[in-house]
């Protein structure tokens, strides 16, 4: 199944669960660079429950906008769980939402020893935070970064679930 179709099943599938529901997400991306805010706000019955998006994608943007410690920052391009999980934590701190959604990777093309493909999505609530891990391989730019938005809606699901 293309990347494309999981997106379009798991926007129906978000805002099913959503449906009654006041719950609020914040996204702060990097390598998807507002991807899955778009999806959110391009679906009428999910963009209410967009409260707002961080797009950081240079160092110095998770740093400065949403917290992440230097050093985490610059150990592995900034792709590690370390700062997923703080680019979720901070952009729920300067937020409104109750979920924050956060994803960090190597897209491609390689890089030095980079492993293109590698996504962290992490996801902070009052109560936790927790990052997942991904291995989609070298599948190409468009294919990783549609796999990576397909990875948070299901992670979203999850939590509105």
């Amino acid at each position: 199944m293309s990347a494309a179709t999981l997106i379009e099943q798991r926007t129906r599938k978000l805002a099913r669960h959503l449906a009654g529901k006041t719950l609020r997400f914040v996204t702060a991306e990097s390598c998807t660079g507002g991807q899955l805010s778009a999806v959110l706000a391009a679906d009428a019955a999910l963009g209410a429950h967009l409260e707002r998006g961080f797009v950081a994608y240079s160092i110095d943007a998770k740093c400065e906008m949403l917290g992440v410690l230097r050093k985490d920052a610059e150990r592995g391009g900034a792709v590690n769980p370390e700062v997923a999980a703080a680019m979720a934590t901070g952009a729920l701190g300067k937020s409104c939402a109750e979920i924050a959604v956060a994803i960090t990777g190597f897209c491609g093309p390689r890089e030095g020893r980079e492993e293109v493909g590698l996504v962290y999505i992490g996801v902070a609530s009052a109560d936790a935070v927790h990052v997942e891990d991904f291995h989609f391989g070298d599948i190409g730019r468009r294919n990783v970064l549609d796999q990576a938005v397909a990875a948070a809606l299901q992670i979203m699901i999850d939590a509105a679930s």
